[in-house]
């Protein structure tokens, strides 16, 4: 596998465990079905989550860079 594959799908990763921690907090303080508040997102546990992803996001376009300059170097090694 290509490792510009793997960072790509661990972009996408990190953009769904972002997607998903926002929605958990976005949701804080809604109304359910009844009219009572359903205060049940962990903050904390979100806002770990949104480093994770940032910090996954981040370690995966590192790596992502890091191929294009393997690439690059590949191919004027050839030329």
């Amino acid at each position: 596998m290509d490792l510009s594959t793997i960072a790509l799908q661990g972009l996408h990763q990190a953009a769904a465990q972002l997607e998903s921690a926002g929605s958990k907090i976005a949701s804080f303080g809604t109304g359910s079905a009844s009219g009572a508040n359903q205060d049940t997102v962990n903050l904390s546990a979100s806002v770990v989550a949104l480093l994770s992803a940032k910090n996954l996001y981040s370690a995966n376009l590192g790596s992502l860079k890091t191929a294009d300059e393997v690439a690059k170097t590949t191919i004027d090694l050839i030329a």
